[in-house]
This record gives structure tokens, sequence and C-alpha cells, in this order.
């Protein structure tokens, strides 16, 4: 199971549970894991599928406007997914049956907590009734239930916005404090300063009693003024009720119908200017980014050309060649380009934006003015200009690997607590996969398709900056905002192209990764064993100490004797080859991965029973490697290599184990005919044992390892970057182990129990052959018959030491005891081996995986095992069938009875259970 996969699982899993899905009786989490994983596509949603979704959702809710404004608000904030969330309500909507299971959910889990699922009814049913008396105890507990749920029921996005605009500034930059008197001197804004009552003052007369031509006058004198921020004596500015809010203005009432019908034309461009303003004094601070500089700075320059607009209207108003028919003739163009920059104003004020999400607004606007031609180039000329800082950020990222992000702006953030040193100690450290990370908020939606090139181009070139390199990228061009994405996508591509090749060329030729890999699958992977053989040898008699007892600079000694006396001493990197002793079994090492990967490592505990380990059941290999090689064998791939090794060793163990009672029981051929006889089910059995282990390790070695390292050399040959060699090298791991059974805990159990039933029986074998060994006697008569008077021939006593040993072997034998212990060993070995066979067919059934069934032919090649395992499934069928048990789907792990019912296949005699032979 890959990873993602495996991430999926886990979220269907929690879903399930929180849901209150029963898996007992029905499909569980792998079914739902298998269909979404083959209907996962990359959706894109467009304006055409989003406005059909918000239609059908609106229609089927009671509260359409409420809806639809919230649907506004989220957009102006420009928050990510909010389409493909809006996309899937609508699905839900349209699905009859899951709204109707998630009313019933809900209310059952209402009617079992007795509250709804609101916070504020969690809170309130909990409430005592009116007029109760309460201790100061309850009082206390009632607070702190009160605060939980308060502090739970807050808004993350706005606390995440909230912390990026206060501590928008890395550890070593010190960001200049404003002085107050910028605060305490009104005058220096642009704005409005003074926020007049609505009453006029009683010094002014009314422009009602003044001839209209003067009221115009006096009225473009006030509009002057207010189209600089200033208030004037007839028309002046409310008092904002919202920050962000478009300003109001207040008309003297008396004033001629006809002139104030011109006024409230000419208002909003007052309002438009006093929202701009307010933006650039706001977002100048240094607090709000580089990007929000560069808009202000864009929005100054054109408030500059506005302030020139506004100066030329008093030049002519002096010269009494002003009207307001002329004065609204001259602001027509103005008052477009000041409804934009309002607008852009208002979206990032409201969606309190920073970084690439102003950039992505930007476009957005930039993108839906096509057909207003002054419009787009004003939005280009702000999209541009804001452009500036985020692409120099880029720019030094891609091209040199250098983050330069002081706001934190930029769409890759560095994560610092993962360091590069861990990748060598800590199984889950993922130092590559997020030490560098995409923020997906502070992504432009024009760099959307190449953000992960992005990623990757620096990320490649700050491991070669690691290395002590310095980096040039020959393709180092200045990026520009265009409407057309295609020029400095193109940049990007070939920065992402010459990184990657560059670094492969680091990895393969100076640091020789592939020879690295090679010399990491001769240790590990047994690929040359001649090393290991003499190293079992040497260290056997270390190797069945208690762990505790075993010295670990002796094994060293003993592993660099054997690597320096075999094939293995041509290899260059034998020394970084090391003995490691691990402090739990195999077994147990595979449930700690597993719990790691669900994120429960806390909950792991060590199994009492691995404290009392032999140095066999705890050795393993380990390697040491720098860096950059570390990226690609890092701890967790260095793991499943020990993990495979391990599983190679003891099978290589319990092998040699059963060869040397091949050995001891070539002493039979000096037994008479009756003690061979008793002696032929031992041997009968010692045979089926060995045929096992062989075709197992046969099965692991030429079977699994073998073609899947074919496959992965020759994927590495053709490998691009860095990510495939990541990517090639954890499938054939993942695949190695899966088709090995160490990804499947029930057939490694069974394995792990037939190897300890070999190595049980291998015990009790050799230690009855200890006892019967004609040489052993021998010597031992040898000595008496020296003390005796009476010299014998070397024929007289070997043939008198065999009569003795014969006769002490035919008691042995013939005793109910001996009988009894062999049976035992078969049946047990029988029963294992049957499960065994039984699991790898229903596994076989669930998966399609072929490459286990040869497994099941090698061991059941004459079909002496088809017997069983049809009497097996009779078993189960009848069990099924007085149980009264619903059928198991077979992707839940159970075997379908109607799958018994059809004949199956019968390679070499085997006979499917419930087939015919």
């Amino acid at each position: 199971m890959s990873e993602h996969e495996f991430t999926v699982h886990h979220h269907v899993s929690e879903l399930m549970t929180l849901l209150g899905v029963p898996t007992k009786d029905g499909p569980g989490p792998e079914v739902y894991t298998d269909i979404l994983m083959k209907s996962m596509t990359p959706y894109i949603s467009t304006q055409i599928t989003t406005h059909n979704a918000k239609r059908k959702i609106a229609e089927s809710t009671k509260k359409p406007n409420e809806f639809l404004q919230k649907y506004d608000e989220l957009k102006a904030r420009n928050v990510k997914d909010l389409d493909a969330l809006t996309y899937l309500a609508a699905k839900l909507c349209e699905d009859a049956s899951t709204k109707s299971f998630l009313e019933k959910n809900a209310k059952d889990r209402a009617s079992m907590t007795g509250t709804t699922l609101t916070p504020h009814h969690l809170v309130t049913s909990q409430l005592p009734p009116s007029g109760t008396k309460m201790s100061p105890q309850e009082l206390t507990e009632l607070k702190d239930k009160l605060l939980k749920e308060v502090s739970s029921s807050s808004n993350v996005q706005s606390e995440v916005i909230r912390k990026v605009l206060k501590e928008p500034k890395p550890k070593n930059l010190n960001i200049p404090v404003q002085p107050d008197w910028l605060f305490r001197r009104p005058y220096l804004t642009m704005d409005f300063v003074f926020e007049n009552d609505e009453m006029l003052d009683p010094g002014i007369i009314p422009l009602g009693n003044l001839p209209v031509a003067i009221q115009e006058q006096a009225i473009i004198e006030d509009l002057l003024y207010c189209l600089e921020g200033v208030d004037g004596k007839y028309v002046y500015a409310k008092p904002l009720s919202d920050r962000y809010g478009e300003r109001g203005f207040i008309i003297e009432p008396s004033v001629d119908p006809s002139l104030g019908a011109l006024v409230k034309r000419v208002l909003p461009l007052c309002a438009n200017y006093s929202t701009v303003v307010r933006f650039i004094e706001e977002k100048s601070a240094f607090e709000y980014g580089l990007v929000n500089h560069a808009l202000s700075a864009a929005m100054r320059t054109l408030i500059k050309d506005y302030m020139v607009l506004v100066a030329q209207l008093e030049h002519q108003f002096k010269l009494g060649q002003l009207t307001m028919q002329k004065l609204w003739f001259y602001i027509q163009p103005t008052m477009r380009t000041m409804e934009i920059l309002a607008a852009v104003s208002y979206a990032v004020n409201k969606g309190q934006c920073i970084g690439g999400t102003i950039l992505g607004l930007l476009h957005e606007k930039t993108s839906s003015l096509i057909g207003d031609t002054k419009g787009q180039e004003i939005c280009l000329y702000l999209t541009q200009a804001a452009c500036v800082p985020y692409f120099g950020i880029l720019e030094k990222w891609i091209y040199k690997g250098i983050i330069a992000d002081p706001y934190s702006e930029f769409l890759v953030e560095e994560d610092e607590s993962f360091k590069r040193e861990n990748i060598q100690e800590d199984y889950n450290d993922a130092y590559w996969e997020q030490h560098y990370t995409i923020c997906r908020d502070r992504v432009p939606d024009f760099l959307v398709l190449v953000a992960e090139k992005i990623l990757n181009c620096g990320k490649y070139l700050n491991v070669i900056r690691k290395c002590g390199r310095d980096v040039a990228c020959p393709h180092a061009e200045e990026l520009t905002y265009t409407i057309k994405e295609k020029l400095y996508v193109e940049h990007i591509e070939r920065a992402h192209n010459y990184a990657s090749k560059l670094l492969l060329e680091l990895l393969m030729e100076e640091k020789e990764l592939m020879a690295r890999l090679r010399s990491v699958k001769r240790y590990f992977l047994m690929d040359q064993g001649d090393f290991m053989v003499q190293f079992m040898d040497m260290a056997e008699n270390e190797m069945k100490k208690p762990m505790e007892e075993i010295m670990p600079t002796r094994l060293e000694s003993l592993l660099e004797l054997a690597l320096r006396t075999s094939t293995s001493n041509i290899d260059p990197f034998k020394d970084d080859l090391r003995v490691d002793l691990l402090p739990y079994d195999l077994i147990n090492q595979l449930f700690k991965i597993l719990s790691i990967e669900t994120k429960v490592e806390k909950d792991y505990r060590m199994d009492p029973t691995d404290i009392h380990l032999s140095g066999l059941e705890s050795f393993s290999f380990d390697y040491v490697v720098k860096w950059p090689v570390s990226l690609v064998l890092n701890r967790k791939a260095l793991t499943r290599y020990q993990m495979l090794f391990r599983h190679l060793f003891y099978s290589k163990h319990v092998e040699r184990q059963l060869c040397n009672v091949w050995l001891s029981n070539k002493t039979a051929k000096s037994y008479t005919q009756q003690s061979t006889r008793w002696y032929a089910a031992a041997f009968a059995l010692r045979q089926r044992m060995l045929n096992f282990v062989q075709n197992f390790m046969y099965y692991m070695m030429f079977e699994v390892i073998e073609p899947n390292w074919m496959n992965f050399e020759t994927n590495l040959n053709n490998v691009s970057n860095i990510d495939d060699v990541l990517a090639f090298h954890t499938d054939f791991l993942n695949n190695c182990l899966k088709d090995c059974m160490l990804t499947n805990p029930n057939l490694l159990k069974i394995v792990h129990k037939l190897m300890v039933v070999c190595v049980t029986f291998s015990n009790f074998v050799q230690r009855l052959g200890k006892s019967t060994d004609v040489d052993t006697e021998l010597a031992k008569l040898s000595q008496d018959a020296s003390r005796s008077p009476r010299k014998t021939t070397d024929a007289e006593t070997r043939k008198a030491t065999s009569k003795v040993v014969s006769d002490h072997v035919d008691q042995l034998a013939s005793s109910e005891n001996f009988e009894r212990t062999i049976n035992k060993f078969d049946n047990n070995f029988t029963k294992l081996l049957v499960q065994l066979l039984d699991q790898i067919l229903d596994f076989n059934m669930e998966n399609s995986d072929q490459r286990l069934m040869n497994m099941l032919y090698r061991l059941d090649f004459n079909g002496f095992y088809t017997e069983k395992l049809e009497s097996l499934a009779m078993e189960k069928s009848m069990m099924e069938s007085t149980t009264m048990e619903p059928p198991v789907n077979p992707a839940m792990g159970g075997v379908h009875p109607s799958f018994l019912e059809k004949p199956g296949f019968k390679p070499g005699g085997l006979r499917h259970p419930g087939g015919s032979s």
C-alpha cells in the first residue's frame, strides 16, 4: 500500500467512524478507498459548473440569499478550493439517499448525546434549569465549558491571517516600529480628517437662498475639495461605519435639484478616492509585505495623475471656465480608473490578502476585463507592479535555490524543524517532503500549474548548494507578468530541467548512487551470499547468546573478517556496513512501523516478550550514508531494507539448521534396519520442512527481489530528476515488502510460526543425535580401553559401539514419547502450512496478485496439500451455513461461498478449495 493510498484509507476510516457507518456486515474502508483511488482525477472547476452548483444549492436551501451572500464573501477572500467544495455540496444535494443518511445520522447522534450539533446547543443543553442554585465548584466547571466552546468555535482562518499580519517576520528580521507622531498628527493623511455631524454650520447661508449660478460655483468649489479628501462647506463626508467600507457624503438639502443630481454623480469618484488613499496609507506599513508595498506604490503613481487632473480643474475654476457639466465631462476617464482601484482595494482589504493571494486576485480581475481595454490595462499595470517583488523571490529560488521571503508571501515555505541530519536517525523524518513545502494559499492562480516544478527546482539547487557548490543557471532571465502565461512558464521549465539534470549528475556520477544501491543490495538482500555463509559460520556461537550478552565489537570484527575474505572485498563501500542489534523482533518491528505510519507512535508499546531476544532474532545490518545520498537511502528506506534482511537472514538460519539435521541423520546408515524404520517419519518431516524453507527463499530471492530489482535498475537509467529516483526506489521496496508477505501481518505470523516449528524440530533432533553419535561413544570407549589391560582392534571397537548405539536408538525411537513428539511436530507444521496456503488463496482473490500464487504452486507442486485445503474450505462453508451469516464481500478479506463452488486452477495437481481434481 502506497503512502497516498494509506492516507486515503486513513481518512475514509475516520469518516466512517464519525458517521457511525457499520463495517461488520457492510463494506469496509478498503472498498471505498479502492473506489476513490480509481475515480480520483484532478478536477478543475469552470464558471459554468460553479454557477450550476450555486444554483442547485440555492434552490435546495431555505435561505438562498444568505448562501449566495456567504459565497460572495468567501470568494472575495479568495478562499482556495471554494468552487470544488461548492461542486461537492451540489452533488450531495442531488443524492437523496446520502442526504437522508446524513440527516438520520445527525438525528441519531443528537439523540445519543441529548444535544444538537451546534456549539450553542452543545452548551445550552447542559445548562441547569433556571432558578437552580449552583455551588462555586459547579459554577467554575460551567465557566470552563463555556470558555472551551467559545474558543473551539472561533474562526480558524481569521486567526491564521491575523497571525500572519501580526507576526510576518522571521526571528532574525527586525521590522522598524512606526513612530507615534505618525498616528497623533491627523493632517498627515490624504483622506478626510474631520468627520462632521449631519448638521450644517449655523453660520453658513443655505444654498437655496442663493441664485443657481452662485450655487453651482459653491458646489464646484466643494467638489474640488472633496476630490482631494477635504470636506467642503455644503458637501462633506459621513463618518465611516466600516473601516473598509465605502464613504458616504452629505449634501446641503436646499441645493437646486439639477445640481444635486450632478453632484451625486460625481461623489462616487470622491468615495473611491477615499477608499484608495486609505488602502495606500495602511498597506504601506512594513508588516503588510512586499507585494502590498508594490501594489500601494503603483496606486500612488496613479493617484499622482489623478491629483494633476484635480489641479487642472482648479485652474479652470479660477479662470471661471469650469461648470458642472464640464466637470462631469472631464472626470469621465478618471472615474473608471478610480473605480477599478477602489474595487481592488476593497477586495484585498475584505479578504485580508497578502503575498501570492493578492496576485491571484489581481490576475483574476485582469482576466475578467477582456472586453474592457482601458480597465484591463489598468489591472495589468497593477498586477505587473505587484509581481515585481514576488518574481524577485521566485527568480532567486529557481535560479539559486535560496528563499529570501521576509514576510512569508512566497508559495514555497521552509520548515527549519526538519533537518538533514535527522534523515539517518528518524524513521518518520520527512526532510525531503516537508522541509520545503507549497503553501497553497500563497500560490497565484497563474502559477498553479507550475507550482510543483517551482518547488522541485529550488529544492534541487538547494541540495547542490548544501554540497558546497555554487549554482549559476545559464537560463537565468528576468520574469515579467503577462496575461499569456506561456512566457514565464517556459523560463520556469528551463530552470527546472537544468536543476534536475545538475542534481541527477551529482548523485549518479560524482556520488555513485547506483553503485551505492548495488552495495546495499549485496548486503541487505544477500545478492552475493558467500560473505554471509562465512559470517554465519564464524558468528554461530555468538548469535546463540541472549542479546544482552553479545559484544557488538566482536560481531563487527567477525563481519569485517568475512567481508575481507569474500568476494565483497572488491566493494569500495564495504566499510560503511555496520552491525545493528535491534531490541525487537521482525513482527514487532512491522507493527511499530505501522503505528508510526498512522501517527500513533506514542501509543506503541514494546512487547515484553522482546526483552529477552537471542542474537539471531535481533541481528541486522545498518549502513552509513552521507549527504546527499541520504536523500535516497534515508532511515525509512534503510528500515525497509532491514526488514527484508531480517526476513531473509532468519530463513537462511532455519535452512542451515535443517541442513545440520540432514548431516546428523547420515549416521543412521550405521543403525539397524529397525532403527532406521523408526526414524523414517522424522526424516520425511525434515525433508518437507527443508523443501518449504528452500522454496520460500527461492521465491523471495529469484521471483520477487531479482525481477523487481531489474525493473528498478531499468527505470533508473531513464529518470530525469531525483523525485523519479525516490519514487522508483520506494516502489521497489514496497513491492518487495508486499510480495515477501511483510506487509500482511496474517501471512507474516504464519510464516514466522512455521520457522519456529522448523527450528524447534531441528533442535530436538540434534539434541537426540548428540546422544546417539557413534564417534562420541567411540571416543569414550577408546578412553576406557586405554585404561583396560586387554587390547582390542579399532574395527572391533567400532562394531561394538555401533551395536550399543543401535540398541540405544531402538530404545529411543520405539518409545511412545519419540513417536508422539514427531507426530506433534508433523501435525503443527502441516496445519500451519495449510493455513499459509489458504491465506495465499484468499489474498490472491482479493488482490489478483499472481506472484504469490507461484509460491503456492511450488509448495504444492504434486497436490500433496490439496485434500487438506479442500477439507478446510468445506469446514469454512459449513460454519458459514450453520451461523447463517451473510456472504462476505471478497474485497473485505473473506472467502465468498459461491467461489468455493467454482473449479479453481489446477496446475501441477493443485486444486482450489472446493474444486475437483
